[in-house]
């Protein structure tokens, strides 16, 4: 039920910063200065390579004393208290993120558990994980645990659209999986309090609208921009979409059943190794078939989607023989009593859901039947 609690403040929060150019990562010591001078720095053995060895190097020619923490690869309570350890150990005064959606939501937990600052530098545009308070847990196994939610945003977002260039396209993709749910989430959530705890205010919905406006408007042109690793205006756009409006809109704004869905499928281990954004995309065609759209709209979303290869029907998603019993298992997971569908102005049930599950895919399918829509 939307707003048991009858709030009617509304609401809207941010990192306190934002920075987004090419090799800004070489400018890092002049926006990371005032957090500390002994940073705890979290990536994996990958982003190290890619990202870290530049980044350590410019903090230390500007005095910072920097440990690194490898990452373990899963945003798991057991990782956030491995590493809450390391940051003890060695008087770390504020903590760094460098990588994608896990490292960032698990750097986020270690920072607030001890007390400390945190600066967020995101490797490549797949989540709008950067700049929210709050952190996606999972367990070791890689299904989904619990939302954790913190007191203040992120105190600084530093996005280097030169690294975001030279990763693969797919990641780029998958943040525009997770950021095309924004605006459809959101404008079904308006009279239910955010992640703030407040109503959404005018901004945080145009905010949604705009993003998704980009998304549209550049996503395909950015996605080939990506491919050719080539730092462009349409790459800056949506780069922005994807982890700055993307992530005010949701937090702000709200979100529904495309994420609770997304949520509901980390159950079947198959759809372990797709990214966040590739099941919310999946998510978001259920939300609108929920949401009862016009076959035209729902067209457009799904024209979109595979003109940056996001998946769209079970096979796609590497599910072709999914079973009644998973589906089923996934509206009953979408559907736990904390879960974001609830902040729908509508009836909600496990039946409707498993049911807007079934016909998400027979409209992917239905969609490149009729367009003859092939793979490239």
């Amino acid at each position: 039920m939307p707003n048991p609690n009858k709030v009617t403040e509304r609401l809207f929060q941010s990192p306190s910063k934002y920075i987004q150019g090419p090799y800004a990562i070489k400018n890092a010591a002049k926006y990371l200065g005032k957090l500390g001078k002994a940073p705890l720095l979290i990536c994996d053995d990958i982003v190290w390579k890619i990202a870290g060895e530049e980044l350590v190097q410019a903090l230390s020619g500007a005095g910072f004393n920097v440990h690194r923490a490898v990452f373990g690869g899963e945003a798991s309570r057991e990782e956030v208290d491995r590493l809450n350890t390391l940051g003890r150990q060695q008087s770390s005064d504020f903590v760094i993120a460098l990588g994608g959606g896990k490292t960032i939501d698990t750097a986020k937990t270690v920072a607030d558990e001890l007390g400390l600052q945190v600066a967020i530098i995101p490797t490549t545009a797949s989540t709008d994980a950067p700049c929210s308070a709050l952190s996606v847990l999972y367990r070791p196994a890689g299904e989904f645990h619990c939302y954790t939610f913190f007191d203040k945003n992120p105190n600084i977002v530093l996005v280097d659209t030169t690294v975001i260039s030279k990763a693969p396209p797919r990641f780029l993709a998958a943040g525009m999986g997770d950021a095309i749910a924004t605006n459809v989430e959101a404008r079904r959530c308006l009279n239910s309090p955010n992640f703030g705890g407040g109503l959404p205010t005018e901004v945080s919905a145009a905010i949604g609208q705009k993003c998704e406006e980009i998304l549209f408007k550049y996503g395909k042109q950015a996605y080939e921009a990506n491919r050719a690793h080539a730092v462009t205006p349409a790459l800056e756009a949506v780069v922005e979409a994807n982890t700055l409006l993307s992530g005010l809109g949701f937090e702000s704004g709200g979100l529904a059943a495309a994420h609770a869905i997304h949520n509901g499928m980390t159950a079947i281990e198959e759809l372990h190794s797709l990214l966040h954004g590739e099941k919310v995309a999946f998510g978001t065609i259920c939300q609108l078939v929920l949401d009862g759209v016009p076959t035209s709209e729902l067209d457009r979303y799904i024209e979109f989607m595979l003109s940056v290869k996001l998946p769209v029907n079970f096979e796609q998603l590497g599910i072709p023989n999914v079973t009644d019993e998973e589906l089923r298992r996934v509206a009953e997971l979408a559907c736990a009593e904390s879960e974001t569908i609830w902040n729908l102005d509508r009836i909600i049930n496990v039946d409707f859901v498993f049911g807007a599950i079934k016909a998400a895919d027979a409209a992917g399918r239905d969609y490149i039947e009729r367009h003859g829509w092939k793979s490239t």
